[in-house]
């Protein structure tokens, strides 16, 4: 509920302040006193695109601020919560809550929420739970297919509703994986190319066997190899110059073997020379085992030194190939890997394909049950609504128009059901029903319009709803009616209507007016509620332009007592119920 509107540099409104409150408020005034002002400026408060055009001539900035009164807990706190805004604790589990907006000479506009700067798309997103706005142009809730289905889904009830938010899910889930069934099938000749490359890549890495680091010693091994024979003469020269038999006694082993034999002999002359015998012995005994190693070493330099070079070069060639392919050795090996785990996953995909063939086909032979009980659930409604907006009709002097709401099936299933919806007017018997705003007349369409809320309200109650002139084209007795159906709403929601009508003024429970000073200015002061002889003023000028006329004041009086106003001067009131009928 809106609690109080504060305008500012708005169309011919200089500053002003709106009291608000629960029930029906009517607004009056001269024209061109700024009431539609008001609806603009709500407007621009629930996200509607910002025109430098609403500014005072002269402002730089056109501002409007709303507090409203809305529950602790509902998704409107939630969502002003989410973006990091405030709310003021009111009581009785309320919140009050704080919008504003303003829109600058060069057409730029600010918008807050709860204290916290927000884009206007919150501001629409947050008046989706706040406020239904009717135009005098245009029904808003009325003129789009999507809002006609919202409308009798909403008057659907309960079960129907929680049956829809089933059928939206299991639709979500199907066309998720409808999806990706029609990517993996436009994908499977790519797949299957790039399956193909894997196992052949996987196929020539498992022949090769790598191993990190046998590059490094293949490289080696091969230098070792290419200089084999170079080894071998030296180790067969170092050999024969240790022990070599065709040098007669002249090698290493054999001169040491003879200085051996020769100090043997005079070993006991002298006791020095022990130590040196041991020495010479030993030496000799050394130089024998070098030669035997030697030996060893050269017998292992064999023939086939030529074989196994040809076997390691080729063996590097293979590895060098990789290396230029993948990088290194390491890639190449990480290849293998994730590629064999990748074709394991293409290689599952046509089992995938199958699987999921399967399951869209039973989700869509739900989704095609789900959607009859949808269809089945809404003619229902649609019965039902269409009944109680043409008696609506009949009570706002449109005796014999009929509502008639058409559900037709379709073909195709979507987020929705398997239909569609249309409301059709037909003006009186024998005339072709027709879309809602073809064939009908202004008046006809507000009284339509205020029908079909009155009805949805029942089951689809708004916080607040917004009337800019609903009464436009209707007088006499239907203004009246319209003006007890306004009433009617605004027992479970607050009504703000801008009217011309006394007929519909006389139901109010508020009743503000906008009165002009001598410069065209509106001021705070001149934006306020009636009461008493003011209010009787006031319904007379609506009457006969004349405020102050004795006659026009008396059908005042006649209408505000019959409507049931308290405080009318003149008598007590009888109550709504006594004329209700």
């Amino acid at each position: 509920m809106i609690e109080e509107l504060r305008l500012s540099g708005l169309g011919v409104i200089d500053e002003a302040v709106l009291p608000l409150g629960p029930g029906l408020t009517v607004l009056t005034g001269e024209t061109g006193a700024g009431k539609t002002m008001v609806v603009t400026a709500l407007g621009l408060l629930l996200g509607a695109r910002a025109d430098s055009g609403v500014l005072r001539a002269g402002a730089d900035q056109a501002s409007v601020e709303a507090r409203w009164l809305i529950p602790q807990a509902g998704p409107v706190a939630a969502r002003i919560d989410e973006v990091g805004g405030a709310l003021d604790a009111a009581g009785h589990g309320a919140a009050s809550l704080v919008l504003s907006r303003s829109v600058s000479a060069d057409g730029r506009s600010r918008a807050s929420a709860g204290g916290r700067s927000v884009p206007a798309g919150l501001l629409a997103e947050l008046g989706e739970h706040l406020v239904v706005l009717h135009g005098q142009s245009e029904q808003l809730r009325l003129k789009s297919p999507a809002a006609q289905r919202h409308l009798l889904d909403a008057y659907a009830g309960p079960d129907h509703q929680a049956a829809l938010a089933a059928y939206r899910d299991a639709y979500q889930q199907w066309r998720a994986e409808a999806e990706e069934l029609q990517r993996l099938q436009a994908e499977l000749a790519e797949r299957a190319r790039e399956a193909e490359a894997l196992r052949l890549d996987i196929d020539e890495l498992e022949r090769i066997n790598p191993r990190v680091g046998e590059d490094i010693e293949i490289a080696a091994q091969i230098e070792t190899l290419s200089r084999r024979e170079d080894l071998r003469l030296a180790a067969s020269a170092a050999h024969a110059a240790l022990s070599d038999e065709s040098m007669d006694g002249r090698d290493a082993t054999g001169l040491l073997d003879a200085a051996r034999r020769q100090l043997e002999r005079v070993a006991g002359v002298d006791p020095a020379l022990e130590p040196i015998l041991e020495q010479l012995a030993a030496l000799s005994y050394q130089a024998a085992e070098l030669a035997a190693s030697l030996g060893g070493y050269v017998a292992g330099l064999d023939s086939d030194a030529a074989v196994e070079l040809e076997e390691l070069q080729q063996r590097r060639a293979e590895l060098t190939q990789l290396e230029r392919r993948y990088g290194s050795l390491e890639a190449a090996l990480k290849h293998m890997s994730t590629g064999s785990a990748r074709l394991f996953e293409l290689d599952g995909d046509t089992s995938r394909i199958d699987a999921l063939t399967a399951s869209v086909t039973a989700r869509y032979d739900d989704l095609r049950s789900r959607a009859r009980a949808l269809l089945t659930t809404r003619r229902e409604a649609a019965d039902r609504l269409a009944e109680a907006v043409t008696a609506e009709l009949a009570a706002l002097a449109m005796p014999n128009a009929r509502l008639h709401v058409v559900v037709t099936e379709e073909t195709e299933i979507g987020p929705d059901g398997a239909d569609q919806i249309a409301l059709l007017l037909q003006p009186h018997p024998g005339s072709e029903p027709r879309p809602l705003g073809k064939g009908a007349s202004g008046g006809e369409l507000s009284r339509l319009m205020l029908a079909l809320e009155v009805v949805i309200a029942e089951t689809d109650p708004v916080p607040t709803f917004i009337f800019d002139e609903v009464d436009a084209g209707v007088g006499g007795a239907a203004a009246i009616e319209v003006g007890r159906r306004l009433a009617r709403l605004a027992r479970t929601a607050q009504v703000i209507v801008v009217t011309h009508l006394a007929q519909v003024a006389a139901f109010a429970d508020n009743h503000v007016t906008v009165v002009k000073d001598g410069s065209g200015a509106v001021s705070t002061s001149s934006l306020r509620s009636l009461q008493g002889e003011e209010r009787v003023a006031e319904m007379a000028r609506l009457l006969s332009g004349l405020a102050e006329s004795d006659s026009a004041q008396e059908h005042a009086r006649e209408l505000l007592y019959r409507a049931g106003a308290s405080g009318v001067p003149g008598g007590p009131a009888p109550s709504w119920e006594q004329h209700s009928a």
